[in-house]
């Protein structure tokens, strides 16, 4: 027996291990070794096995003490070699934890009330509809009961039959025989789809079905702060129930649309502004645009591009407390000019020459020819500002 591994070493649990903890150990072991995943796999046919064994043992409390007193030689039978598996009732222990695993009993019948699916579609809105909320109308194709045969898919004056290949549970068990013992397999019906009912004469309206498509409009209530890709949840627009359940909901996703000036992050909106070379360095007041109109903002003199300014409570809503807004984020780009006349070129040839080493120093001197000193003419002298 030197070549058998011990059984609490197979299972990975403590020699003082409980009950419970030893049947959670094989339940992992044994989906994760089962001939029936890893068809043709002798390796894990084996390991299996062995976790079979190992739990045969240790899950019965006189052969773990047996086990805890002498070793596999408990099983040896004075040298089989091997442990015997005969008298065990293996369908019990399987049974027990492969129930759910292989859809046994732990399954139940699907003949309450069921609430209806969920349907899906989407809506496309504008930056400011998102930011705002809006109101929005789709056109939908819905389900409702059929008002001849009221739901049931037979003909007036019939009735629907249970399904005989089922007996009226919606279900079919299957049982197949494995070398650990006699495994159940339940599957739906083929026949009824499980609903455990047969329409022999169908209703000349719904054709059976029950329902009747049509197609209907509704309106959508979209939140102020919504974003791209989020969802509305309208109860009970989805497909019907069954057995008397309630309808499903419908979920409408909202596509928003890009902004030629805004771009969102949570709840914070970000653009940038173009100022002059005069704004920039002379400060003053600029014109913002904002999802709640143009707004006037001060600015500072000797600003430079690609500073970027915070404009309070001018972003989006919040979805839960539409009086808590974020914030506008803008950064000042300093424009360029092009397309200058002549007399404007000559300005600022004069204004560089002026202002050249300015970059490098806030003030600059010059000597005059007297010998005295004086302040070089800034950019408000040169264009008479």
């Amino acid at each position: 027996m030197a070549d058998k591994r011990d059984y609490y070493e197979v299972l990975g649990v403590e020699k003082n291990a409980s009950d419970a903890d030893i049947k959670k150990a094989f339940r992992g072991l044994a989906k994760k070794y089962h001939p029936d995943m890893h068809p043709g796999d002798k390796e894990c046919e084996e390991k299996f096995k062995e976790a079979q064994e190992a739990y045969a043992v240790l899950s019965d409390a006189e052969k773990r003490r047996q086990y805890d007193q002498f070793g596999h030689a408990a099983f040896d039978g004075g040298g089989g070699g091997g442990f015997d598996f005969s008298g065990m009732d293996m369908g019990d222990i399987f049974g027990d934890i492969f129930g759910d695993f292989f859809g046994g009993a732990r399954r139940r019948a699907n003949d309450g009330p069921m609430k209806g699916a969920n349907l899906r579609t989407s809506v496309r809105i504008t930056f400011e509809e998102a930011v705002f909320g809006c109101e929005k109308e789709i056109e939908m194709v819905l389900k409702d009961e059929c008002k001849t045969c009221h739901g049931s898919g037979a003909k007036p004056g019939t009735s629907p039959e249970n399904c005989s290949k089922c007996g009226g549970k919606g279900k079919v068990v299957f049982t197949q025989q494995s070398f650990f013992g006699t495994v159940q397999n339940v599957q739906t019906c083929p026949d009824c789809n499980g609903t455990g009912k047969i329409v022999r004469d169908k209703c000349p309206e719904c054709r059976g079905s029950g329902y009747i498509s049509s197609r209907k409009k509704i309106k959508v209530s979209i939140p102020a702060g919504i974003d791209n890709g989020q969802s509305v949840r309208i109860r009970e627009k989805g497909e019907p129930g069954s057995n008397g359940g309630p309808r499903g909901d419908l979920l409408v996703e909202v596509v928003v649309s890009r902004h030629p000036v805004f771009q969102r992050q949570d709840m914070n909106i970000y653009s940038t502004a173009p100022i002059t070379y005069a704004q920039a360095a002379l400060g003053g007041e600029i014109r913002i645009n904002t999802v709640d109109g143009d707004v006037l903002y001060e600015v500072k003199p000797g600003t430079q591009t690609d500073t970027r300014i915070r404009l309070k409570g001018k972003g989006v809503p919040s979805l839960r407390n539409k009086a808590v807004r974020g914030d506008q984020y803008v950064t000042l780009v300093v424009q360029v000019p092009t397309g200058l006349n002549g007399e404007a070129k000559e300005a600022l040839r004069k204004f560089d020459a002026l202002t050249g080493d300015s970059l490098n120093r806030a003030f600059s001197k010059e000597k005059t020819e007297t010998g005295k000193t004086k302040k070089k003419k800034g950019l408000k002298d040169i264009f008479d500002l």
